[in-house]
């Protein structure tokens, strides 16, 4: 029986071609490189967050879910009665084709209907807290086309863990506020946090929502949520329940006519003596400023070809010919490419590891160094600070990490005998060779993620050198535990 298939390699444009949206298990792409990340599969779902998966989650998603893989960054497309999705979910309306790129911290999905072609570019701009999603629609029909576009984002209130958990609170504290085609996540910004989102488009809308329940019906699903199927918002305002993002825009098409559209979703922090710029009005200069930066197609596109650019940098580092294209494609791309994936996240967050019972792992952070010190020696070089930072006196360490706070976790605890070995192994390629770089480089003193320390902190990095010390021996020299 022939195996069936579901894409290809594109190596030319380091990329992986899905053909077929239901796919084995969803398979999905890593987006970000520094500070803002998210998840996404090859019919759009998964999720965003800001440097840590557990307590800064950006938007919500539901792991393990009936059916699988619901909820994440959606466009329904409403085209006279028929509704669907470029990315198949979460309509599951068939299509008359449908393709998913995944690339270099980008994704692309294409889906056609009736004459009607949406494609989504998914990235996060260099050195940017946000993501981008250009839509393109273009009418490849004879006759003009006029559609009802909906998007829709279900905000998590930042911690992923408690949103699951205190509903009796979280059903009281959702809050937004909508200014123009922006809307702004701000659930506990005015009682105790300094950050908030957006979900951003860069034309003018023709009406939103912002509370599931009315958009989606109580017992509707994502599928069939009766705001699109009735071709009406309601122009909700979210008070407490679940707080979600969705614009409304009417679009008309002349045929072989195309129109793109930015959506921008976004993370902003704000100093404590300027979070308001009116009394209950959150200060919204940066989110201003951040959109400004994305609003037009042209300034998109040159972020996506900067993005492009960098990793070209990286991957041309390293090069193999070995005459076999499949052996050169693992090599010269995507081991590369997973390197640095593993580098930002370890293992925090996939679509088997939640982001929320887990941070960065002392021993899975030490090994990961290995594959990427040559693409990018300085944040390698800060990787390894961090790690030396959780370990004690003693030379035993915390085995995870939060990334936020980049604290030791103390719910895992520590005491696995093998991790402070690891600190050698990150060490060999000569980060740290020099004693003078560590001098002169700051470690953090070992602390649980409610600030409590469990042993007292270095006074000084002696510490670090009787546990993780240099011994002159016969060539080559080796690094040796100290006890």
């Amino acid at each position: 029986m022939e195996q069936k298939r579901y894409g290809h390699f594109d190596d030319q444009h380091r990329e992986y071609v899905i053909t077929d949206p239901q796919t084995p298990w969803p398979w999905i792409n890593y987006l970000g490189n520094e500070d803002f990340f998210s998840l996404i599969s090859n019919t759009a779902g998964g999720y965003s967050f800001y440097k840590d998966a557990k307590f800064r989650r950006i938007t919500r998603y539901r792991y393990n879910n009936v059916p699988m893989d619901n909820g994440g960054r959606y466009f329904y497309i409403k085209d006279g009665d028929t509704v669907w999705n470029p990315g198949w979910k979460p309509c599951k309306t068939p299509l008359d084709f449908y393709e998913c790129r995944h690339g270099m911290s980008y994704t692309r999905i294409t889906g056609r209907k009736n004459g009607v072609e949406a494609s989504v570019l998914f990235f996060v701009p260099l050195k940017k807290w946000c993501e981008v999603q250009k839509l393109t629609l273009k009418n490849e029909s004879q006759e003009t086309k006029s559609l009802k576009l909906f998007s829709f984002e279900e905000w998590c209130l930042w911690n992923a863990a408690t949103d699951m958990e205190n509903f009796q609170r979280n059903f009281s504290t959702g809050e937004v506020e909508i200014e123009g085609s922006t809307i702004y996540h701000k659930t506990e910004y005015r009682e105790r946090r300094n950050h908030y989102a957006f979900y951003h488009v860069n034309t003018e809308i023709q009406g939103f929502d912002t509370d599931r329940e009315t958009f989606v019906g109580l017992y509707n699903e994502f599928a069939d949520p009766q705001a699109v199927m009735e071709g009406k918002p309601r122009n909700s305002h979210a008070h407490g329940w679940s707080p979600i993002a969705s614009h409304y825009i009417e679009v008309t098409l002349k045929p072989g006519e195309s129109r793109d559209f930015v959506f921008l979703l976004g993370y902003i922090e704000n100093e404590q003596d300027e979070k308001f710029s009116a009394p209950q009005v959150i200060n919204k200069k940066k989110a201003h400023a951040l959109i400004a930066e994305l609003d037009t197609t042209e300034k998109v596109d040159k972020a996506f070809a900067e993005l492009c650019e960098y990793w070209d940098s990286l991957l041309n580092i390293y090069k193999v010919q070995t005459g076999n294209d499949k052996l050169d494609r693992m090599v010269n791309i995507w081991n590369q490419y997973q390197c640095m994936v593993t580098f930002n996240f370890s293992r925090s967050a996939s679509f088997f590891e939640s982001g929320v019972g887990r941070g960065m792992g002392f021993r899975d952070s030490n090994q990961d160094l290995v594959g990427f010190v040559h693409q990018i020696p300085p944040r390698a070089r800060q990787r390894i600070i961090d790690i030396a930072s959780t370990q004690f006196p003693d030379g035993g360490c915390y085995h995870q990490y939060q990334p936020l706070t980049k604290r030791g976790n103390n719910d895992i605890g520590g005491g696995f005998n093998d991790d402070p070995c690891w600190l050698l192994y990150s060490r060999r390629d000569g980060a740290l060779r020099q004693s003078a770089w560590l001098r002169g480089n700051s470690l953090r003193a070992p602390q649980d993620l409610d600030g409590s320390r469990h042993q007292e902190p270095r006074s000084s990095h002696a510490a670090t050198y009787r546990t993780c010390r240099l011994e002159r021996l016969p060539q080559p020299q080796l690094l040796l535990v100290g006890s």
